[in-house]
């Protein structure tokens, strides 16, 4: 359980399925939006869940493989070393971009990442009704023992804008 900072980059996804997040673009949208809060889940908005009924749509695979939306292995070393982040949550099949085994390290995520004791959540679904802040993420995973995975229940509790006001009119 942690607030949830989404980071949309559906608009540069959709011009180029392969694009990867980079530590620039979690250091502009501190820029933006001030500091990861503790504890955060870090979701990366995409628009790719609105493929999820097709599943060739949904892999997107040619020849070279599955072309997905990721994370660059410096950005999925800036993750890991926030100290701030707990987990990194996608829309896509994998928490790893589709071509990630051709980047150094190969499937850096998971690398980085899990190395360093995070999560990740994939298969996300309607990332796009969540607002940048001001979401509590609630991953509720089964407990599988012994397992490195599991299915999880992953669900938002949004806090709705009339709720925020401090008294009627304010």
């Amino acid at each position: 359980v942690g607030p949830a900072v989404v980071i949309d980059k559906s608009a540069e996804a959709a011009q180029d399925p392969d694009f990867l997040l980079e530590p620039e673009h979690f250091e502009q949208w501190q820029q933006e939006h001030g500091p990861f809060p503790e504890n955060c889940w870090v979701i990366f908005r995409t628009g790719w869940s609105a493929r999820g009924g097709n599943a060739v749509d949904f892999m997107n695979a040619d020849d070279a493989g599955p072309h997905t939306p990721g994370v660059s292995a410096a950005g999925a070393k800036w993750l890991a070393g926030n100290a701030s982040i707990s987990g990194f949550g996608v829309e896509t099949v994998g928490i790893d971009a589709g071509q990630a085994a051709t980047l150094d390290p190969m499937f850096p995520v998971h690398s980085f990442l899990l190395g360093a004791d995070k999560y990740g959540v994939t298969s996300l679904r309607n990332v796009d009704r969540l607002p940048v802040t001001g979401a509590t993420l609630v991953v509720a995973p089964l407990p599988i023992v012994g397992g490195t995975g599991s299915p999880s229940r992953v669900y938002a509790l949004v806090e709705s804008p009339a709720s925020t006001a401090s008294e009627p009119g304010a």
